[in-house]
């Protein structure tokens, strides 16, 4: 199973990935699902998957080759707007489907979803999930955070505590929280977690940091979080007499 999660905020972008790829109790494998794509100055793309490592992995695969080739439908650089990359790797996403699927399915699931976030000159940074269909929404002010994978247990806490005021570190520190959660709760999710920090105009993606088991920052943040956690719940009132 996976978890990514994607966040758009006045502030930015915050994308994260765990790493953890299944093909059975036993074949447990560490796979970097954020693959990004940059033209400098112009278009900053990052790609996040879940599901089927080949399908995700083909689908990729062939966004990278076709960028700056001028291929009509293919080429993400040749994308006029946010919406129209959306619409090319959904469309890769169909196109992988179509050939392979067939050929997949007697043996397990096929399908594949994306998060995919950035920004192109003249928009401002924007959001969206791609299905397994190949169909896609877009994140609002309303609904500014997306996830594809093993979502449940990281949902709440980004329910009760991001908001549009967040700063990106704000939000940073929420990811994060919403991976352990996961973690903890979910075998087929784990690190190392891949997170990044888009500030809109930078048209680069230099800051992104891999979490492993034992970073210090990773270790610190469950810890104080943990204690914390203890410590609130010790002080709330009990139910009264009667509930």
């Amino acid at each position: 199973m996976t978890y990514c999660l994607g966040i758009v905020l006045p502030a930015g972008l915050v994308l994260a990935s765990d790493s953890r790829s299944n093909a059975g109790v036993d074949q447990v494998t560490h796979v970097c699902k954020q693959s990004l794509i940059a033209e400098p100055g112009r278009k900053a793309i990052a790609i996040l998957s879940a599901g089927n490592l080949a399908t995700t992995q083909a689908v990729v695969t062939e966004l990278r080759q076709a960028a700056g080739s001028g291929r009509e439908g293919k080429d993400l650089f040749a994308a006029a707007t946010f919406f129209e990359v959306a619409q090319t790797v959904g469309a890769m996403l169909r196109e992988v489907m179509e050939r392979d699927a067939k050929h997949v399915e007697p043996y397990g699931d096929a399908t594949a979803s994306f998060i995919v976030g950035g920004q192109l000159a003249g928009e401002a940074p924007r959001l969206f999930q791609i299905y397994s269909a190949g169909n896609f929404v877009e994140a609002d002010e309303r609904s500014f955070f997306l996830q594809i994978g093993e979502t449940k247990y990281g949902k709440p806490i980004l329910d009760r505590a991001l908001t549009p005021r967040c700063s990106l570190d704000e939000a940073a520190k929420l990811a994060m929280l919403s991976f352990d959660a996961t973690l903890r709760s979910n075998l087929s999710v784990g690190p190392p977690i891949d997170l990044l920090r888009y500030r809109p105009d930078s048209f680069a993606f230099d800051d992104r940091i891999v979490y492993g088991d034992d970073h210090p920052y990773w270790t610190e943040l469950k810890r104080q979080y943990g204690e914390g956690l203890t410590a609130l719940i010790a002080r709330l009132p009990a139910p009264g007499p009667g509930g």
